[in-house]
């Protein structure tokens, strides 16, 4: 397959996102966009006339014109439109969380398996340039605490602040200390929605690492911010400002010369996730390899997600 036709299915905030990355991917001839679809049909046809390409109406338009699509629908709706698509023989690119429930999640992973259809979630934080940069200076962390705040959106409240926001801070804990948990404290509060809108969580995995996250969509300001502790290293991650430092210990405790400390600042240039997600997304329905995020992942995340949930006790009131 030299050029997949993708489509994207669902093109609000995100989706409408995907579609103008994935314009950008046609223009350059690495896929043709094979059209949008939304259930609002004002909101299609205006991207759709945006960008040229086509509306599709229904999801079973889709499969008919499609070898890929992006779901970018509400949290809710990405299994069974997912579904939908891989059992029709669609490759996708599931915005995260994969799905609400850890055994939509897994029929995800069986039927992408069943079908031999490429099945990626969208983690985005893993195409970060200043996360790539970092990730192999990075062994066995100690400890690590990531903050992931900002104002109240107007999208994705239909689940919680922990299924919305904190599952990607979720993802890289995952990635760079497993996700074998012991115990989960948790607690949140719900402030302009039904689900939390503030949530912390600690977490002790299997290895001794410690995670504390907070996460909230009713702050003032916006920060994605991650820190690790290792053994022989301090890392602080901006990933909203691509910045990274870097303190580090060079020699070891007992010999020849005496351990010291060694600071470093880098900066990197305002680089696209989402460009780089999508185009690794397309690499993957053309060359038939495994994505970097995959369904397994994406289910592994959720399900660390809902464990942070599950031990959330409802606030007196709001029960």
């Amino acid at each position: 397959m030299s050029a997949p036709r993708i489509a994207v299915v669902g093109v609000g905030h995100m989706g409408r996102f995907h579609a103008e990355k994935l314009a950008q991917l046609a223009g350059e001839g690495a896929i043709a966009l094979a059209g949008v679809c939304d259930a609002d049909p004002e909101r299609a046809e205006e991207v759709a006339r945006k960008l040229g390409t086509a509306v599709l109406r229904r999801v079973e338009d889709v499969a008919r014109a499609a070898d890929a699509a992006v779901v970018a629908v509400p949290t809710s709706h990405h299994a069974r439109i997912a579904a939908q698509l891989l059992e029709a023989g669609l490759d996708c690119l599931v915005e995260k969380p994969i799905a609400t429930s850890r055994t939509e999640a897994r029929r995800l992973v069986e039927l992408a398996k069943a079908h031999g259809r490429v099945l990626q979630v969208g983690h985005i934080e893993r195409f970060s340039r200043a996360f790539r940069a970092i990730r192999p200076a990075l062994g066995r962390p100690r400890f690590i605490e990531a903050h992931r705040i900002g104002p109240y959106p107007a999208r994705a409240t239909d689940v919680s602040v922990v299924l919305d926001l904190m599952i990607h801070d979720l993802d890289i804990v995952a990635e760079l200390a497993g996700s074998e948990v012991e115990r989960v404290e948790a607690v949140g509060v719900p402030v302009l929605s039904k689900t939390e809108d503030i949530a912390n969580a600690r977490l002790r995995l299997a290895g001794g690492c410690v995670v504390n996250l907070t996460a909230s969509r009713v702050s003032l300001e916006k920060l994605r911010k991650v820190r690790l502790f290792q053994s022989d290293a301090y890392v602080s991650l901006d990933l909203g400002e691509n910045r990274i430092t870097l303190v580090r210990r060079e020699g070891a405790p007992g010999g020849a010369e005496a351990p010291r400390i060694t600071a470093e600042k880098l900066e990197f240039d305002a680089a696209d996730a989402l460009l780089a997600q999508d185009r690794a997304f397309a690499e993957c329905v053309r060359t038939r390899a495994e994505p970097e995020v995959s369904g397994a992942d994406g289910e592994r995340a959720l399900d660390l997600a809902l464990r942070i949930q599950e031990a959330i006790e409802p606030v007196e009131g709001n029960g």
